[in-house]
């Protein structure tokens, strides 16, 4: 078999960005938490995406987790999120110890849909909305924000996979009451190792964050806000955010020319694309819908051609939280669930390997 196509490479994602140089300034500092690097990239982070305030956390779990906590979401408060993400909002809300309010997706972005959130809050009052820019796709954020508002309900836009994604000239994270990234290696914008960030635009909000994030404190060894933890962006994480924040629109063309490739080579196969390869795509992952999977993936592997799925159970169908609280009729969700799947996708895969991506797909649907 010939030398496969990788998911991801960190190798060429970073290649020829100088990696040793933020570390070395964080070393020679001999400043490792809370130091002028997190302040740098917070400052240049918020500038970027045009809001007031960033505040850098441990990784992306703990941003959602504490943009809930600071809009007060206790223990058996609702939440409504969608159930095809990762369990990623479900993990924080059950840390607080919420419950879930499933809404179905919309079959063609594969984020919340707009008339299932419509629905939802004329039958419960969540405490919040957890919406997800699933895949780098944002959601119909301005129309869901309106219901949201309309109801007097915040909205937390889970950015994790859709940095620098735009709508309507607004970015990711913006439209929303608050929103949460996450800075894991294979992100459009990776650090070397965990990290994450709260984004908004109030400053009695940031500053609730900025005291959950280290033990609730107001002044040092003063706790003022029940709930805090200890949950800081370190310094080496942050020096290598700014040496790769100056890229991220770059390689996003790049994963974006990637998508647009795929999609026109696989526009007359029994596939499904994603919907857009526009400014409100970043290409985090790209993902096929089809039946069969297990069949085609089993092809491209023999090609050596790497594939996942993204994600195979939805939460409300795992174990851990099935039928505690009643039964939930999600159909797209559940059908989206057996059938995607992600293909390679990510800056610095080379042209020859894209090519041997489409002609590996084309083939297995021309078989007899």
């Amino acid at each position: 078999m010939t030398q496969s196509v990788p998911l991801f490479s960190a190798q060429a994602v970073n290649a020829g960005i100088d990696l040793m140089a933020p570390v070395a300034r964080v070393i020679d500092s001999h400043w490792y938490i809370l130091g002028r690097e997190t302040a740098g990239f917070e400052s240049e982070f918020a500038e970027y995406l045009q809001i007031g305030h960033c505040i850098g956390v441990a990784n992306g779990t703990d941003a959602l987790e504490l943009a809930l906590r600071a809009l007060d979401v206790m223990q058996g408060d609702e939440v409504v999120i969608c159930a095809n993400a990762g369990f990623y909002a479900n993990t924080a809300l059950r840390l607080i110890g919420a419950r879930a309010q499933y809404v179905d997706i919309d079959p063609a972005t594969l984020t919340m849909s707009v008339d299932g959130l419509r629905v939802a809050l004329e039958s419960c009052r969540p405490k919040a909305v957890v919406v997800t820019h699933l895949y780098g796709q944002m959601a119909d954020i301005e129309a869901l924000t309106q219901i949201a508002n309309a109801a007097g309900v915040p909205v937390i836009e889970d950015c994790a996979q859709s940095h620098g994604a735009r709508r309507n000239g607004q970015q990711a994270g913006t439209v929303g009451t608050i929103g949460t990234f996450s800075f894991y290696p294979t992100k459009n914008l990776g650090a070397l190792g965990d990290g994450g960030a709260i984004v908004c635009g109030d400053e009695a909000l940031a500053q609730r964050v900025r005291q959950l994030r280290q033990y609730g404190w107001a002044t040092k060894y003063h706790v003022a806000a029940d709930g805090g933890c200890n949950s800081r962006l370190d310094e080496i994480q942050a020096a290598i955010l700014r040496a790769k924040l100056p890229h991220l629109d770059a390689w996003n063309s790049q994963r974006r020319s990637i998508a647009q490739r795929y999609n026109q080579a696989f526009a007359n196969l029994p596939v499904c694309c994603p919907v857009s390869t526009g400014d409100d795509y970043v290409a985090h992952l790209y993902v096929l819908r089809m039946k069969n999977r297990d069949a085609f993936r089993q092809f491209l592997g023999a090609h050596g051609i790497a594939t996942d799925i993204h994600y195979p159970v939805p939460d409300h169908r795992q174990a851990v939280v099935e039928n505690e609280h009643g039964q939930w009729e999600l159909p797209h969700t559940e059908s989206a669930c057996t059938e995607v799947v992600t293909l390679p996708c990510f800056p610095g895969l080379p042209d020859a390997d894209v090519a041997r991506v489409i002609e590996a797909v084309t083939r297995y649907f021309s078989q007899d």
